[in-house]
């Protein structure tokens, strides 16, 4: 039973390890707004929670389980008008976590987990494409998607409406990992029961066309 941090294991650490019969798991974030209470990190700090949970789970299973360092950077236009939000294309996305499967490959690597914490439409897409590249390719790779059942329907109500970006799903997380980050400010936000799944399904492209303003 062993969890691997690749970011601060040795390559001999790594050498040693049953890597074709081991589990690599490849967080995804993101850097963009999340209301005036959360920190641009919302989406790192919330999918390597999600990375820790999974890896230690797979280890009391008795699986070996390597964790690579989060991707901090992907498509974030819904959040691209709001001060801080790096958004890089899809195509760069998609060439990215290729790249990494196939150096993942080339040390022997079977078997590859993708998590994301981050629902923008165009990051979950190119997640999807480049998944299903990376599956084309002969590698065993699973992608929980969030956004679909049945993932979705164990997140809770607010989730489950559309309403929980920089809401109480993803506050209560980042309260839980790092609460030094959180800002008192919440205290006084009122509630934004808008849905952006809703908004999506309606051709909307922004958070401020969604109705999130802030």
């Amino acid at each position: 039973m062993t969890v691997c941090w690749l970011a601060t294991a040795t390559y001999e650490d790594v050498a040693a390890l049953d890597r074709r019969r081991a589990v690599a798991i490849v967080p995804l974030g993101a850097t963009e707004a999340h209301g005036p209470h959360l920190p641009l990190s919302t989406d790192v700090i919330i999918v390597e929670a999600m990375a820790r949970a999974g890896a230690e789970r797979l280890s009391q299973r008795g699986a070996t389980v390597v964790v690579l360092p989060t991707v901090a950077l992907t498509p974030a236009p819904f959040a691209a008008a709001f001060a801080g939000t790096i958004s890089v294309r899809a195509a760069t996305l998609v060439a990215l976590l290729e790249d990494v499967a196939d150096g993942l490959a080339a040390q022997g690597f079977t078997r590859i987990v993708v998590v994301s914490a981050h629902l923008d439409p165009e990051h979950l897409g190119a997640v999807r494409d480049a998944v299903e590249t990376i599956r084309t390719d002969g590698l065993r790779v699973a992608f929980p998607d969030l956004s679909r059942k049945p993932w979705s329907q164990r997140l809770g109500e607010e989730f489950q409406t559309g309403a929980c970006h920089a809401g109480r799903f993803e506050t209560s997380i980042v309260l839980a990992e790092r609460p030094e980050l959180v800002r008192d400010i919440r205290r006084q936000l009122a509630p934004n029961p808008s849905s952006l799944s809703v908004a999506i399904r309606a051709g909307q492209t922004s958070f401020a066309e969604a109705g999130g303003p802030r």
